[in-house]
């Protein structure tokens, strides 16, 4: 009786925060969640072990919420949340740049960890060209900007890289090989930082690399010319060094608007392309990003801007490139919807993701509104919207994929019921056929052995057993290997008396 009144409690606390339930949880789904440092002052104020506690929390609520890949930001001012030999440890980590934590550790290297053990992907996020935060922090004489201050400008009062230098792509090209090389990510991704966003009557101050670069180009091709430089050089960067690893950029929610280019989209914001210089859609076209999460932060219906028009524009303009709209989880709950009668736009935004064809799932920002269970929400996508486990998109080529596991067995371990299996054979080497986790389904008598059927999924975990109830009999089981692109095998089935 307990439990059926919590269900019914749920469900309730649901229905009045998000409105009706969204359209069903496909099997297949990317919901993942931005956590970033740069801001965030909780950080710099633990000491080691509260921080590493401070993840495996953040990760057991993103984990509860539904969530499987977190975006964890590990770059914010050409600074590391690593070991990294290139660049200094981020003063957002321990509150000075360049002081590493006492005693050491690496935040990256147990996030991965940490994600991997809970059947979560870790997307490592850094940010590209931006050196400072604020016009108050001093660089010291080592650094690179003060050794090479022609390769760096001012704007705002922060220090940039300036994009127009070779030299610059390729260190910021040597730092995403370094993570890439050293670290088990899954995922590069890159914000939306490309050019400074303008500030009125404030130029950018890239004259003298633009004398030397330019070529006669006009200026704004010129530097659009320059970004482009970088990406096509990251992509090579990452699949020359790890095939599997994807590579993902969330750009700012507007390529065009259509009253400057017909291609555009109905609104009248500020522009990648005109403002940032940033030709997203050349680099899908391009296939030089493996997925696009443009932040669509506003509401549904905002004039300039509305999320719902635009998320169907960029499935619309995605060139195969998956798309995941970045929502801002704030907004998403503050706002309601009268057009569906909702409270808030959560199950609404939801729905439109659900329903492009080109759209495969959404990421949140920021995780920690998430995990704060802000207004209800990750109670409402634990209990709702996401309350079915889903895999990540696959990527790749799909005829290939991992092998099947063997020897699936119910064994008593302890007085404990467990079904293992054995993890299936792997090359001499890392590849991207290699079985990194696994999904159990479970199937009652009577119900169709269907693994499409996202409500069968038990668990997705990186182990080779899975804790079962005692007093479950006359049900089957099925396991299947996921490769480090998502590719599942075939399954193998066991019944339980």
């Amino acid at each position: 009786m307990r439990k059926y009144i919590s269900f019914l409690f749920l469900a309730l606390f649901s229905l009045l925060t998000c409105g009706a339930a969204s359209p069903e949880a496909p099997k297949r789904e990317f919901r993942g969640a931005w956590m970033h440092l740069i801001g965030q002052t909780q950080w710099m104020k633990m000491n080691p072990a509260q921080q590493r506690d401070y993840i495996r929390k953040q990760f057991d609520l993103l984990q509860e919420a539904g969530i499987n890949a977190v975006v964890f930001q590990v770059r914010p001012t050409a600074d590391a949340a690593y070991r990294s030999e290139l660049e200094p440890w981020s003063s957002w980590l321990t509150g000075k740049r360049g002081k590493a934590p006492d005693p050491i550790w690496d935040p990256l290297e147990f996030a991965i960890e940490e994600a991997h053990k809970r059947g979560m992907e870790l997307h490592a996020w850094l940010n590209p060209y931006r050196v400072t935060s604020n016009p108050s922090e001093v660089l010291p004489p080592s650094h690179m900007a003060n050794k090479y201050p022609e390769r760096f400008f001012r704007y705002d009062g922060k220090v940039l890289f300036d994009p127009a230098y070779q030299e610059n792509r390729d260190f910021i090209c040597k730092v995403v090989e370094d993570i890439v090389s050293r670290y088990d990510v899954d995922a590069i991704h890159i914000d939306d930082y490309f050019y400074p966003y303008p500030v009125p009557g404030k130029a950018i101050p890239d004259d003298a690399s633009y004398k030397k670069f330019g070529n006669g180009m006009n200026r704004g091709d010129w530097r659009r010319h320059n970004v482009d430089l970088l990406i096509e050089q990251l992509h090579s960067t990452i699949k020359e060094t790890k095939p599997w690893v994807r590579f993902g950029i969330s750009p700012f929610g507007i390529w065009r608007n259509k009253k400057n280019d017909p291609r555009g989209s109905d609104s009248n914001g500020l522009e990648n392309y005109d403002s940032l210089y940033a030709d997203i859609l050349l680099w899908a076209k391009n296939g030089w990003v493996d997925y696009l999460s443009p932040q669509l932060y506003w509401e549904l219906d905002k004039k300039v801007a509305p999320s719902r028009g635009l998320a169907k524009w960029w499935s619309d303009n995605a060139y195969g490139t998956d798309i995941y709209i970045g929502q801002e989880l704030q907004r998403t709950m503050n706002a309601p919807d009268p057009k569906a009668g909702r409270p808030n736009e959560l199950a609404t935004k939801i729905e439109i993701s659900r329903s492009l064809p080109n759209v495969k799932g959404s990421i949140w920002f920021h995780g920690y509104w998430l995990t704060g269970n802000y207004k209800g929400a990750r109670t409402a996508m634990a209990s709702d919207h996401y309350s079915s486990l889903a895999l990540p998109p696959a990527y790749g080529d799909q005829k290939k994929g991992p092998q099947q596991v063997k020897d699936i067995s119910i064994e008593i371990q302890d007085g404990k019921k467990f079904l293992t299996w054995k993890a299936p054979g792997r090359k001499h080497h890392e590849s991207e056929t290699d079985a990194v986790k696994y999904v159990v389904y479970e199937f009652y008598p009577g119900e169709e052995q269907n693994i499409n059927d996202p409500q069968t999924i038990i668990s997705i975990t990186p182990y080779t057993r899975v804790a079962l109830p005692d007093n479950e009999k006359g049900v089957t089981f099925a396991v299947t290997a996921v490769d480090r692109m998502n590719r599942e095998s075939a399954p193998i089935y066991l019944y339980d008396k």
